[in-house]
């Protein structure tokens, strides 16, 4: 057993010793998932996109219920050198990933045969089938469902980010003023929640599809089986002599891209910041074996910590409001 192997079955006891359900999520789930061929992924035909954004709004009515409603004046940042972020103003800003835009179409134009080619992406979270912000979240607020859905749970986030920093994209974006933090220690505990597509998990688990693939009238993205949905990229790529992105990137993913001009070309082209992300080559970030050792060692912390903040949760529901008694 190389030592690799040795940190993931160690993983796996360290896991088994924790209680909270959210350990199993980050590191049991996975690999069972993957053993059982039961997760799902889905596939952009890139040369479809239009632009249209009809995708973004699907998104947006779909999840309009899951948005952020922020206490305002927010409470003192800790550390301090901790920004608040609050996006609530820029509810309709649908240019780049916020807590209340999950899905924003980018564009990239780079010269192709000596013409001109305009390719639209529509991009969000790219579901990682190894998602380092699960494995090394402290709070196991962030979960990877069978089906290969990644999410976080909303009710137990504090939002210090660290699913943002460990994301090679930095996919989750995070409300100041809002979550399970202000009811703890506002003060010294937590900056908010973070937000990311869930790939309309709860949707998906009830037999249907994302609402952004239902709404896009070009059927730019397809949904099925991790595997079917790899070969069906290789021959659509090999169909318009075309690339692929995200079945190898980050260790693989469960989103996959095929493009009619190279990925390293747009990326190069691309606008990219604050929530908007590039079409780099992303490195395995869980395939380093610090982080594997960090997650072994979390695991279990993480449980307790995700069980103790649903406990916290429950109480702060079960308590009487102030105008209970009037």
């Amino acid at each position: 057993m190389n030592r690799r192997a040795f940190l993931r079955t160690l993983g796996t006891a360290g896991t088994a010793l924790a209680t909270a359900p959210a350990v199993a999520t980050t590191l049991i789930a996975r690999d069972a998932a993957a053993a059982s061929g039961e997760q799902l992924a889905t596939l952009y035909d890139l040369s479809k996109c239009v632009g249209c954004g009809s995708c973004v709004a699907a998104c947006r009515d779909a999840h309009a219920a899951d948005y952020p409603e922020p206490k305002k004046p927010f409470p003192k940042m800790y550390p301090a050198r901790v920004k608040a972020e609050d996006f609530s103003d820029k509810r309709d800003l649908d240019t780049r990933l916020t807590p209340y835009n999950w899905l924003f179409i980018q564009s990239a134009t780079v010269s192709r045969n000596g013409a001109p080619v305009t390719v639209n992406m529509p991009r969000r979270c790219m579901h990682c089938t190894h998602p380092p912000c699960v494995e090394l979240c402290p709070w196991g607020s962030a979960v990877r469902h069978a089906d290969g859905a990644v999410a976080i749970d909303a009710s137990i986030c504090l939002g210090g980010s660290k699913c943002r920093t460990v994301c090679p994209w930095a996919i989750p974006q995070r409300q100041t003023g809002v979550g399970l933090y202000l009811d703890l220690l506002p003060a010294f505990a937590g900056n908010g929640v973070m937000y990311k597509c869930d790939r309309c998990h709860s949707r998906v688990a009830a037999g249907g599809k994302p609402a952004c693939l239902e709404a896009c009238p070009y059927e730019v993205q397809t949904i099925g089986p991790r595997a079917e949905i790899i070969a069906a990229a290789h021959a659509m790529a090999k169909s318009i002599g075309g690339f692929i992105y995200g079945e190898t990137e980050n260790g693989g993913t469960n989103t996959l891209y095929v493009s009619p001009v190279p990925f390293a070309d747009l990326n190069a082209a691309l606008k990219t910041g604050p929530g908007q992300p590039g079409l780099h080559a992303a490195a395995d970030v869980m395939g380093k074996e610090q982080n594997l050792a960090t997650a072994v060692l979390m695991a279990p912390i993480a449980g307790i910590a995700a069980g103790l903040l649903r406990l916290a949760g429950r109480f702060k529901n079960a308590a009487p409001k102030e105008d209970d008694h009037a």
